[in-house]
């Protein structure tokens, strides 16, 4: 009797083994298909081409700016290569019956790019090329080439390639400063790799910060369609021009819910000059941690009506620690520009040189200070967002 009670848990434990293992790795054994219920597509028919001598209408313009932008745009594809072993493995009573080698296999991703250059760079995202182990370029013209990683910067989540192709359609840069909320926008890429799509829109929103996506931020918001795939692509404006790098969307289900991010032109033109000179990107560094200094906050530090940011944390040994700065203090302004909101704080830190002097004006109950801050460069952090 005990012989038949270990021969049936053993065959029960082999039995529930195999179905934990099938179930990991081929659960499509186990599912029964479903009989499809989707409606299908609704077709309808273009509309008729403007006849000839008819004045040209904002659906042209689009028309103009799309085939402008769009030979500037590419795609992306990455792999990895990527190990996955059994997780039986090693299993003191199941192990042996698991025994072999890992295996290994490919995974594809996909992004796409802006072409900046004639003679072969190319501006895409940081999370597009991640940890990528071989990466192809695909040119809206049929085209296709390898592509070395120039240099990435994770706190704007940009990054810089190159092919060895020469004679490209770079895109032109717009003017930064001329953008508009409520203005037409197009947001160009490869969404879920279908192939080069151009989506039409309007800039929702300029300078959106604290949405915990990159270190650095101050983001276009437009409704123009971004969707998996779109990442690195261009967001151009009337005329074609670069006026933003797709970068990410607010979701709920996968797809595009109208609420998209673009780093906007000026952002990603600074770092790209100092990837193509460098290799990297150098920002200003002081070693605190900055919160917005709110009224209770104020108040309790006996700096009521006071505008602000509050150092909520200082780095032992960094420069602003060595300076003289504490916790608590209040910054006031930075090289006489005034201080009223942590992110643009945060940039302006960013944006000094390492090495040169910053006069930092502080608060301390309420007593104003001078620290003379001897600038450090910033040091290169994990990237903390997960794209959309």
């Amino acid at each position: 009797m005990l012989r038949l009670w270990q021969l049936f848990s053993q065959t029960v434990t082999v039995a529930v083994a195999v179905l934990f293992v099938v179930w990991t790795f081929h659960p499509d054994w186990l599912r029964r298909p479903l009989a499809s219920s989707a409606p299908l597509p609704t077709i309808r028919e273009a509309t008729p081409p403007v006849a000839d001598g008819a004045e040209p209408g904002a659906a042209e313009n689009t028309a103009v700016a799309a085939a402008r932008a769009s030979r500037s745009v590419v795609s992306i594809y990455t792999s990895r290569e990527v190990t996955r072993g059994n997780p039986l493995r090693g299993h003191p009573l199941l192990g042996p019956l698991f025994e072999g080698e890992p295996k290994t296999e490919d995974q594809p991703g996909l992004g796409s790019g802006v072409i900046v250059s004639q003679n072969g760079y190319i501006l895409t995202n940081n999370h597009v090329i991640e940890a990528a182990d071989a990466i192809e370029v695909a040119l809206a013209d049929g085209r296709t080439a390898p592509a070395l990683v120039v240099g990435v910067d994770p706190d704007t989540d940009l990054a810089v390639l190159h092919i060895n192709i020469t004679d490209l359609p770079a895109i032109t840069f717009a003017d930064p400063s001329l953008a508009r909320v409520g203005e037409t926008v197009l947001a160009i890429g490869n969404p879920f790799g279908v192939g080069q799509t151009v989506t039409h829109g309007i800039i929702s929103a300029l300078g959106r910060s604290r949405l915990n996506l990159n270190t650095f931020e101050n983001f276009i918001q437009t409704d123009a369609a971004i969707n998996p795939g779109n990442s690195g692509g261009a967001l151009v404006d009337m005329n074609g021009n670069l006026i933003g790098i797709n970068t990410a969307i607010f979701t709920r289900n996968g797809g595009s819910m109208g609420i998209g991010f673009a780093i906007p032109v000026d952002l990603a033109r600074g770092v790209l000059d100092q990837i193509i000179r460098s290799g990297s990107v150098t920002r200003g560094w002081m070693g605190i941690e900055m919160q917005p200094l709110t009224p209770d906050v104020a108040a309790s530090l006996g700096s009521s009506g006071q505008q602000g940011v509050l150092v909520a944390g200082v780095m032992r040994g960094g420069p602003a620690a060595r300076a003289g700065v504490r916790p608590g203090d209040i910054i006031v302004a930075i090289d006489r520009k005034p201080a009223r909101e942590a992110a643009a704080l945060l940039n302006q830190v960013a944006s000094l040189s390492p090495g040169s002097v910053a006069q930092v004006e502080l608060l301390r109950a309420g007593k104003p200070l001078v620290a003379n801050v001897e600038i450090g460069r910033r040091p290169t952090e994990p990237r903390r967002r997960a794209p959309g």
